[in-house]
């Protein structure tokens, strides 16, 4: 079965900077990290201490508020560090890997065959648990909960971003593998969304259905998706899973071993050998990412929701990208003059760049001014596709109000589906931050 989606509003984003469709093996890292940070609303409760000598699969921490939720070393090697900031947060677990990985074996199991509890219990005890994501909230899945469907996107309209299609290419069988497991998991639908203007592969998938997306970004957000075919109502959770991570789960319940494999795009403009990456979670940036411009921001993740990382940190959790961009330390002269700068893009009327639609414009992260009054602009409600109001949603977030927050959709963001928000809105303000905070507040007041 398919469904179509068609979104109009949204904003298509063309800037420079894309990875070419070339994968190379990355060198080996000799550190890796996995950093607690990365798995929102967890208290981590470490089981290995400095110098312990880890397989690819052992845990390294559990979360204090489930231990069902495991979370395991993506090589084999020696814990290196346990890295803490204030009031001794742990912030990395940093282990230097063996020449030649090591795996824990968790034995094979056919998802289809196996009863709904075993296929359960194996996701969790093996450390694969922490691909799942809950909505409302975007929290880890508990593993007590059944959701009434889950979700997968394997089309990402976001800009410069790695394109999940090349990527999963050579793990077909293994994708189809996780699937069949995310079946087992929820009594509902397993959802896939994929280009709608495309012969892929993945629309022939078994046990799936397929929703063919086309418009602008966020046509390819999963809360998108959700709200377009069984949007969250109060008391109900959905799960959400990455594409790539679909095939880690196959490959364990086909060989038995956690493979941390991760396929990273090097994009941005700032960055000279934009190709695609295989490498592993948690892998050190510098082993992949080649030559650079001076004067660059690194963001894990793409341009608009991801992370500020350090040239000699470690990649987060959940990405595929790797995003380098020139900062934008630099004032333009005069500014604020209409159709001065055209080589900027912006939806404003005031710059010629609406004139040309596919030209690919320079980004980096000035901000173009500074933060505002809140006003009355039509600006965020172009670009939201969700049928909610995003300005009154983020007062009502601002403010507190939870009953406010309730009538008008809390329950069916979290910060990525207001991405676009932040780069288009006159008053910039942090309106992903905003969303958090309030989400923040739900998680406390109402569980």
């Amino acid at each position: 079965m398919s469904k179509n989606v068609k979104v109009k509003r949204g904003l298509k984003l063309s800037f420079k900077g894309e990875a070419e469709k070339i994968l190379e093996e990355a060198p080996v890292s000799k550190n890796y990290a996995i950093k607690p940070p990365n798995f929102y609303s967890i208290v981590p409760k470490t089981t290995v201490k400095e110098g312990a000598k880890v397989l690819a699969g052992d845990e390294l921490f559990y979360s204090k508020y489930s231990d069902q939720t495991r979370f395991v070393s993506p090589v084999s090697g020696i814990v290196k560090e346990i890295v803490r900031g204030a009031k001794r947060k742990i912030l990395e677990i940093r282990i230097e890997a063996d020449q030649e990985i090591s795996y824990k074996d968790f034995g094979s199991l056919d998802p289809l065959s196996a009863s709904e509890k075993e296929v359960k219990s194996k996701v969790f005890s093996s450390g694969l648990g922490v691909f799942l994501k809950q909505r409302p909230y975007d929290i880890l899945a508990n593993a007590e909960d059944s959701p009434k469907a889950i979700y997968v996107s394997a089309f990402n309209t976001a800009p410069i971003v790695g394109d999940l299609e090349f990527i999963l290419k050579d793990k077909q069988a293994h994708f189809q593998t996780g699937i069949n497991v995310l079946t087992r998991l929820t009594e509902g639908k397993v959802y896939l969304g994929v280009e709608a203007n495309s012969n892929s592969y993945l629309k022939k998938l078994e046990n799936a259905e397929i929703i063919n997306i086309s418009g602008p970004h966020p046509a390819g957000n999963v809360g998108t998706l959700i709200h377009e075919t069984e949007p969250i109502n109060q008391g109900e959770r959905v799960w959400t899973v990455g594409a790539e991570d679909v095939a880690i789960i196959g490959e364990l319940f086909s060989t038995g071993k956690y493979n941390a494999e991760r396929t990273v795009a090097v994009t941005g403009e700032s960055a000279k050998n934009r190709k695609y990456y295989k490498t592993l979670i948690g892998a050190e940036i510098q082993s992949f990412v080649g030559e650079v411009e001076e004067n660059s921001r690194f963001i894990s993740g793409d341009v608009l929701t991801g992370e500020k990382v350090e040239p000699d940190n470690f990649i987060n959790f959940y990405d595929n990208e790797l995003s380098i961009i020139p900062e934008g330390d630099n004032y333009r002269m005069f500014g604020w003059l209409p159709f001065k700068d055209n080589h900027v893009h912006s939806m404003s009327k005031t710059s010629l760049s609406w004139l040309f639609p596919n030209k690919k414009y320079s980004v980096n992260t000035n901000l173009n001014g500074e933060e505002r009054a809140l006003v009355v602009t039509g600006e965020m409600e172009e670009v939201m596709p969700l049928d909610i109001y995003p300005m009154e949603l983020l007062k009502a977030c601002m403010i507190g109000d939870i009953e406010k927050m309730e009538n008008l959709g809390i329950y069916e963001v979290i910060p990525e589906d207001f991405a676009l928000v932040d780069y288009v809105n006159t008053s910039k303000i942090e309106a992903q931050e905003i969303i958090r905070n309030g989400l923040d507040l739900m998680i406390t007041e109402v569980g």
